[in-house]
Order: C-alpha cells, then structure tokens, then sequence
C-alpha cells in the first residue's frame, strides 16, 4: 500500500500536477487498499479538520509580520545594524549576510522570504565586493535556513500543532541551535574571504555611528522578544502573539516612515497567496496522514526501528537520513505533516523528548529547502542572482554539509536544544 501510495504522488509530481492535488490523489489510492467505502465521508472530515486547529491561525500572522516588516523601514534598519556590526570585516558583507539573516529569523520565520528579501540586496553587492556570484546566491539562501529554527517558525508551529508539544517550549528551544547555525556559516564564510582574498572595504564603524545604527534596530529588534516573551510568559497564545507582531510592525513600520498603503496592501496579497497554498498543502497532507495511521504504519515504523530502542541518539540518526531524503523530493509542508506522526511514536518509545525531536525535525526539513532537486530558497537565489539553477545546485552542496554538521552537533548534544526550556520551567 505505502510504495503504492509512493509511486502515486511522485508520478503526479513529475507529470506537474500541483502538489495538493497530487496529495489528494495519493489518498484516493489509499483509500482502495484501506477500504473504499470510507472515501465520501473520511476525505472530506480529514481534509478541513487537518486545518481546524486555533494555533494554526498563527502561521498567516507571523507571514504578514513578516512580509510588512518587508514593505517598510525596518528591514534596512536591520540590515544597517548588520553592515555596522560586521561590515568592516574581510569579507564583511558575507558576515552582514548571515546576521542579517539572524535578525530577519526573529519576525517571519520563513527561509524563502528571507532570501528573496536579502537576495535582492546583498548579492549584487557580494559580487561588487569580489564573491564568486555561485557562492554569494549559496551563502544567502544557507543562511536562511536560520529563518525557520530562530523563533517564531511555521515549522514548529505546525509541529506543536500536531503532537501537542508546547509553542514557547519549541521557540525557546530553537533560540541556540539557530545562533549555532550562523556561526557555522559565519565560519565558512571566513574560510572563503580569506582563500579568496576577499578585501576589506570599510573601516571600523565609530562608537557613536554602532550606537545610532542599534537605536534605529532597536524596534525592529525588540519584535522577537514581545514574541517569545509574550508566548513563554503565557500572555498571549502564538496566535494572539502573531497578531500583536504584525500590529506592531504595521505600527511601527508606519511611524518610523517607508509604509505606503499601496505596500501594505501588496504585503497582505502576499500573505494571502502564500497562507491559500501552505493551508491547501497542509489539508491534502492531513488526508494522507490519517490513512498511514488508520493502516497503522506508525507502528509498523516503529517495530523496525524497535533494535535501536535503548540508543536514541541512532535512532535519531535513522530519522533525521529518512527526512533529508524525503526532503529532497517533497516540498517541506508536506514532509513534516506526514512523518511527524509516524515519527512521535518511536521517538517516544527510545526516551526523546519531543522538545527536542522537533529542534531536529525542523532543521532536517529545513535543509531540505536548499537540496536539489526541490529546494525552494536555491530556487528564489538564482532568480534574484540571475543565475542557472542548475548550476547553483551544483555548488549548493558545501552550504548543505555546514547544515548537516550543525544537525549532527545538535542530535549528539540535546542540551543545546533543552536548556532553555528547562531553566524556564
């Protein structure tokens, strides 16, 4: 039945058909090996209730905060703060790249609007700088896997939703694993500045310039702390906090000049566009989902991996080689909905914390948005670079193995993810 299913959403997916569909008609052929009679009434109830869920209304909010933090001044102000912080460094806008990314990573929580936003800016001054175009597209949209793992994130929001794990707890846990994926980016990237004598082209920023460059961040920065404070304090549920965040950033966006209506309205068809095609991805997913539990193949999944029981750091292992190849040829959304539940229950099983199963399973599910032959953020920096993506595939593969080292640091040592949550608890 599961290689059936298989063979049935790849050949949609080579044939184009759009990847909702091509969910929907995995169902379908679910549905006959399952028991057919099911179909008219379990579909459709799966289908809408895989999107009935209070917290899932956050993911459109943190979307527009995003996208209106784009439309106004506080994605240069971010960027300004960046240059300020590390510009003056050799191969300082490579640096400016990934802090930026850092900040950004603190109110959209997506990847591929991170590239496209950065991309826009920095590549063509990366190449003006002396960076090889191939390595300038690749270090913006590596770095904007920090997107999804820095709080707020879609993926752990979606997460959370599906197995009943704490918001705040997957945000804090997030905080440090996404701060030790810039610094092994910011790494690389002091390795190729030097190898390819990248020169220096600013000199070091006064003490009075850094100052006014942190105060006009500073509203722009202070939106990932009224997040993950107002979340973690249990003020606000993520969803109330989504909406707090794009108030904020329309607010101060608007004040701090560089808002026009005719942006923010932009900003919201974006929204719009982007939260139809997750949520459409999101309740196929759910169909299909439902069918491997009802045919018990979480079980099933879970007595082949059952030798590995009493050593949870293989099994994560296991896991974590299972979603970076399915991640390859599925778009992200999608992947998670589907291993999450055949996954929770052997995790469970072999003592990990589901806390910290989801720092890896969002960072595996993230890498896989910079893997040929899907990845969505390669696809976004060759549009923006200008370049053949084919060939941008070709040289992505250094970025993926400084993010499979910071997965394997992260599986090997899960205090990095917990230490967080628990001194707040």
């Amino acid at each position: 039945m599961i290689w059936t299913m298989l063979a049935t959403f790849f050949a949609h997916i080579l044939l184009g058909v759009p990847l909702f569909l091509a969910l929907l008609a995995t169902a379908v052929v679910g549905f006959a090996f399952v028991d057919f009679s099911l179909l008219p009434r379990m579909l459709p109830q799966q289908f809408f209730g895989g999107i009935n869920a209070f917290s899932l209304m956050a993911i459109p909010l943190f979307i527009l905060a995003g996208n209106l933090m784009n439309a106004t001044s506080l994605t240069q102000r971010l960027m300004d703060l960046a240059r300020a912080l590390v510009g003056h460094l050799r191969g300082g806008l490579g640096y400016v790249n990934v802090v930026a990314s850092v900040f950004f990573a603190g109110v959209n929580g997506s990847a591929v609007a991170d590239t496209s936003a950065l991309g826009t800016l920095l590549v063509p001054a990366m190449r003006r700088e002396g960076y090889n175009a191939p390595y300038a597209a690749g270090l913006t949209a590596g770095s904007s896997l920090i997107g999804p793992i820095i709080p707020p994130s879609i993926f752990m929001i979606l997460y959370a939703a599906l197995t009943n794990t704490s918001v705040g707890d997957l945000f804090l846990a997030g905080v440090v694993p996404g701060l030790v994926l810039g610094a092994a980016f910011m790494a690389m990237n002091y390795v190729y500045a030097r190898r390819a004598a990248i020169p220096v082209r600013a000199q070091r920023p006064a003490a009075g310039e850094l100052g006014r460059a942190f105060v006009a961040a500073l509203p722009a920065l202070a939106a990932p702390f009224i997040i993950v404070a107002g979340i973690v304090g249990g003020v606000v549920t993520p969803t109330e906090s989504g909406a707090l965040t794009a108030l904020y950033v329309l607010v101060v966006g608007s004040l701090m000049g560089g808002a026009s209506w005719r942006a923010v309205i932009a900003a919201v068809m974006d929204t719009v566009r982007l939260t139809s095609a997750i949520f459409l991805i999101m309740a196929a997913a759910a169909v299909v989902s439902w069918l491997l539990s009802y045919a018990q193949a979480p079980e099933r999944f879970a007595a082949m991996l059952a030798p590995l029981a009493d050593r949870p750091v293989l099994v994560l292992f296991a896991l974590s080689a299972i979603t970076f190849v399915t991640g390859m040829f599925m778009e992200e959304i999608s992947a998670l909905m589907l291993l999450t539940p055949v996954f929770l229950p052997v995790a469970m099983s072999a003592g990990i914390d589901p806390v910290h199963l989801g720092i890896v399973v969002t960072l595996n599910i993230t890498i896989a948005l910079i893997t040929p032959p899907m990845g969505a953020c390669v696809f976004v920096a060759a549009a923006v670079s200008r370049l053949d993506i084919a060939a941008l595939f070709r040289t992505i593969w250094p970025f993926v193995l400084v993010a499979l080292a910071v997965l394997v640091v992260l599986i090997c040592f899960p205090a990095l993810s917990l230490t967080l949550p628990g001194l707040f608890h």
